[in-house]
């Protein structure tokens, strides 16, 4: 019987279709040994423990505060702009006595002038058009109460013309330090709840501890769901919340 002789662009695509079907099968497999090891990756990390989120929270009072305000006024000469930055210094600094504040808690910044040029098209001409000057007082106090009323009061000493900044008064606490170990222990005990919850769920038990992260403090206004990587600390109210948590791994 005769063979017949292919034709070469038969003969071609017959090669072309053998190749195609052998980078498949390679490819197949080079997936299927990817994915096996993905897997076991998984598994072996998933087999080395539970990790949980353990967190804690407190109320606490703010008993430090610091508030800080600028007087700043321009006038056509250094001299009048100082004379009066201090003038409105002085009314403020008795605003603040006469409100129960000791002289010793207030804190007056040196006074700072700012020339305010002329300027034409982006150029200088040289012309001094007015001064200005400024002075800061801080107050310092651990009569938290009192610098809330008198910040919330301060309206009626601006309404008689004294050009104050208020920048409102900043809140902090002072048994931070104190708080710190007594939250993280309470977090250490929920991480813990919350595996043996976990773990318990699907007939297991939690093993020994196999790490510990600790997480930043958040200090936040009650009310408040912020967070921070770094951690937060609210200063704009003297009630505030404390919140610690920490990233537990047990065995399983």
């Amino acid at each position: 019987m005769t063979q017949l002789n292919e034709s070469p662009i038969i003969t071609v695509e017959r090669r072309k279709a053998v190749t195609i079907i052998i980078s498949a099968v390679i490819l197949s497999l080079a997936l299927g040994g990817g994915l096996m090891k993905v897997g076991s990756g998984f598994a072996s990390r998933s087999s080395d423990g539970i990790t949980v989120t353990g967190s804690a929270k407190t109320t606490a009072t703010a008993d430090n505060a610091v508030w800080t305000l600028s007087v700043s006024l321009s006038s056509p000469t250094v001299a009048v702009a100082v004379k009066k930055v201090d003038a409105d210094v002085e009314a403020l600094s008795n605003y603040l006595t006469q409100g129960g504040i000791s002289a010793e808690s207030l804190t007056l910044g040196a006074v700072s002038t700012f020339a305010n040029e002329e300027y034409s098209n982006g150029n200088s001409t040289g012309r001094i058009l007015s001064y200005r000057a400024s002075r800061e007082v801080t107050v310092r106090s651990k009569d938290v109460q009192l610098i809330s009323k008198l910040s919330q009061g301060i309206g009626s000493l601006l309404a008689t013309g004294i050009n104050a900044n208020n920048y409102g008064p900043q809140y902090y606490i002072s048994n931070l330090p104190e708080l710190r170990p007594q939250l993280m222990s309470e977090a250490m005990k929920d991480a813990k709840v919350r595996a043996e919850a976990l773990t318990k769920a699907v007939g297991g038990n939690i093993g020994s501890l196999v790490n510990v992260k600790a997480g930043p403090i958040q200090i936040t206004t009650p009310d408040s769901t912020m967070t921070a990587d770094y951690g937060a600390y609210d200063t704009s109210t003297i009630e505030k919340t404390v919140t610690a948590t920490v990233s537990v791994t047990f065995k399983s």
